[in-house]
């Protein structure tokens, strides 16, 4: 079925208090989409940030990020004063996220929530626990992080940073209130999820979440796991992930996160990764696996290289990986993000996997070559997008562009004047074969470079902030992407 869709993540929506939640506009924005006749709506990791306010750096592949649980609805029902949200200046975050005023704030209020609500929600808690196990260890690695001033697990006191035996124990009992604290607030964020997720549901769309191929080294899934990574008898990496260097960065890319001991998975048929793929299909219809070429193969740097220049290829899991998750998941839709050094083994592994690729049009238009991510070169197996999270927006990218670029992508697209260039590049994707189109909402606003979202290999206060205003989705806008996509058969 030919469809289309619109990415935008849940913390640009413009909820009031300094980042998108769960609320009134995410409702909103789901009655937008519906009103332009979109089908699918693609948000980003919604797990716990951590290290540089990256949702693709999480301290749990299965919890759900605190700062998304809207305060107005906790409000509603009871369990915070409005005087107590009133008490707050939150004037100065309305067009970008501040995270590190959102844990100066949201966490005492929260607080405040689990003390008016432990009581009236305790029968539910506990249905809530016995039905996500996960909870308790996520729980635990948290209240043991608060409890050490939130440094990471590597310096924590070595009997329970190694798990002796006994440590567990005595630090769950130690740490019980905060530990009850965490795991209310996963019941918070799952009870305002559901009820989210099937409002938009009912609204026709579905919704597309990205699971990162790798999870950050100070997170509860390396403290509580370490034997399935490459980390040595101390607990610290030998290898680390990143990618080569490419058209996003000269140096590579040095993520940091530590690499998996395949083999080890393998032996119990991926156990740990199906677990991952449970907690995603529990949250999203479709599942974008950032990073696949990585099961192909992957880019292993030595543990403490300052750049990516020095990491080699290492071969991954490959078909082995794929075979298991269709036998244990038969009804599995993913994506394969396949961007990047693609090799024929990697192409061969996404084809014979049947999950769809992505084109990404702001690769597109090269006048010195023929590009595979021109539209009339797609398969109808796959994805165009008119950039991803990582990438340029459209108009900005159109001003990085120089004349021979610019000449092309115009007489390519059949567009005669440059300021229709954005919606002539959206309107390519809409028409392609693609059997789906996704774009960016700050493309459909044509907004420039303030409202990238994010750029690779940088850390800033400027990427994963930027925010949707009220005003912007008006009913011309949805009417303008309706017309469009009715016309494209959409």
């Amino acid at each position: 079925m030919r469809s289309s869709g619109i990415l935008l993540h849940i913390s640009s929506l413009p909820s009031p208090y300094g980042i998108g939640t769960l609320g009134k506009a995410a409702y909103e924005f789901a009655d937008f989409l519906h009103d332009a006749g979109q089908h699918y709506w693609q948000i980003l990791p919604i797990g716990p940030t951590s290290y540089g306010d990256s949702p693709y750096q999480s301290f749990s592949t299965c919890a759900g990020n605190p700062y998304f649980i809207d305060l107005e609805l906790l409000r509603d029902d009871g369990l915070i004063l409005q005087e107590e949200l009133d008490s707050i200046d939150w004037s100065a975050h309305e067009e970008r996220v501040d995270y590190g005023f959102q844990f100066s704030v949201r966490f005492d209020l929260l607080y405040r929530a689990f003390e008016r609500g432990r009581d009236r929600y305790a029968r539910e808690v506990e249905d809530f626990r016995a039905e996500n196990p996960w909870v308790e260890e996520y729980a635990l690695y948290m209240a043991v992080k608060r409890s050490r001033g939130m440094v990471s697990w590597e310096q924590w006191p070595e009997e329970i940073r190694l798990r002796r035996p006994g440590a567990v124990a005595t630090y769950a009992t130690v740490l019980a209130e905060d530990m009850n604290f965490f795991i209310f607030l996963q019941f918070l964020f799952f009870r305002q999820w559901d009820a989210l997720r099937s409002y938009v549901h009912g609204k026709g769309i579905e919704i597309i979440g990205d699971l990162p191929i790798y999870v950050p080294y100070d997170s509860c899934d390396v403290w509580a796991d370490p034997s399935l990574f490459q980390l040595d008898e101390q607990g610290m990496p030998t290898g680390v992930a990143g990618c080569p260097p490419d058209y996003f960065a000269k140096d590579g890319q040095l993520w940091g996160n530590p690499l998996y001991d395949w083999q080890k998975m393998s032996a119990d048929g991926y156990q740990w990764w199906k677990k991952r793929i449970r907690a995603a299909s529990r949250l999203f219809d479709v599942i974008r696996i950032d990073h696949f070429r990585g099961l192909e193969s992957y880019w292993s740097v030595p543990y403490g290289e300052e750049t990516a220049r020095n990491g080699k290829w290492v071969k991954g899991p490959d078909h082995d990986f794929i075979r298991a998750l269709k036998e244990s998941f038969p009804d599995l839709r993913l994506i394969a993000e396949d961007l990047g050094f693609l090799t024929p083994e990697v192409i061969r592994l996404q084809k014979d996997s049947g999950f769809p690729g992505m084109k990404v049009l702001e690769f597109a238009f090269d006048p010195r070559e023929p590009s595979n991510y021109l539209p009339h070169r797609y398969e109808r197996n796959c994805i165009c997008y008119s950039g991803t999270h990582d990438n340029e927006t459209l108009v900005q990218w159109q001003e990085g562009q120089n004349i021979e670029t610019l000449a092309y992508t115009m007489e390519y697209l059949g567009v005669s004047d440059e300021k229709d260039l954005t919606w002539g590049i959206l309107r390519a994707g809409m028409a392609s074969v693609a059997d789906t189109f996704i774009a960016q909402m700050q493309d459909y606003l044509g907004l420039g470079a303030q409202s990238r979202m994010n750029e690779p290999g940088t850390v800033s206060q400027k990427n994963w902030s930027w925010r949707l205003k009220k005003t912007d989705l008006t009913p011309e806008l949805a009417q303008k992407i309706r017309r469009l996509t009715s016309m494209y058969e959409r």
